[in-house]
């Protein structure tokens, strides 16, 4: 990306950049705030791919399927690479054309992808699948080497995951509970919930004892005020029927 920039007159190069940071740093916690910077570098430098590929993630972060689409395509045709390929069909998914995203998975671009795309590849296309409503074609689809391996890679909770929700989306309860389990013990990072997935199946209910907590104490503190009250009332009746023995 920075040698990108220096396509750019410096102090141009640095504004952009600055944006384009602000789109990494806010991409997760705040999508909506990284698009504006996105939009902010794509006024300043459309002619950069690394731009146009920020813009891009920052719409499809915030769900503008269309227009990451359009951008992540301008990206392509700058730089010749089929890294996008993957996101690019993942978009047709979001436009509600999976025909079109299992179109993507069986073009030669697949073949060129790295190991880590050819798996966000089938991630994609089992996704189609299921839009499809074909859940079966889905479990097959994620049924790979990637998958049987005991290897952790950076992709095996999520394809693990995955894997998992079809098998439960198909009535493969027994099955889906085993693979959340593999993907809850190779998902170092937490990027998906396959541990509460894991809790729901085994019928586990979570309680916020921290929003209790005030409730219990009130009434705790109550209890004490009553028993302190009731002590302070039986020495009264104490001292009056037995007299005060400073009064004697």
């Amino acid at each position: 990306m920075r040698q990108e920039l220096m396509s750019l007159p410096k102090t141009l190069a640095e504004d952009v950049a600055r944006n384009l940071v602000m789109v990494a740093k806010l991409i997760d916690e705040d999508p909506e705030k990284a698009y504006a910077y996105s939009r902010i570098a794509l006024r300043l430098a459309s002619r950069v791919a690394a731009v146009r590929e920020a813009a891009g993630f920052a719409a499809y972060a915030t769900q503008k399927y269309a227009e990451a689409l359009a951008e992540f395509r301008a990206a392509r045709r700058m730089t010749g690479s089929v890294d996008l390929w993957p996101v690019m069909a993942d978009c047709e998914r979001g436009l509600g054309r999976p025909e079109r995203a299992l179109a993507m998975a069986g073009e030669p671009e697949v073949q060129k992808l790295d190991k880590a795309g050819q798996v966000e590849m089938r991630l994609v296309a089992a996704g189609a699948r299921r839009d499809m409503d074909q859940l079966d074609a889905a479990i097959v689809t994620l049924q790979s080497p990637e998958l049987a391996s005991n290897s952790v890679q950076p992709w095996t909770a999520r394809l693990r995951y995955a894997y998992a929700d079809a098998l439960l989306a198909a009535g493969r309860e027994d099955e889906a509970r085993e693979w959340f389990a593999k993907a809850l013990e190779s998902d170092k990072d937490g990027t998906t919930d396959a541990s509460d997935r894991l809790a729901e199946l085994d019928g586990v209910e979570f309680v916020d004892a921290i929003e209790e907590e005030p409730e219990d104490a009130e009434d705790a503190e109550d209890g004490d005020t009553d028993v302190a009250d009731s002590r302070a009332g039986d020495e009264r009746d104490e001292r009056d029927e037995h007299g005060d023995d400073s009064e004697r």
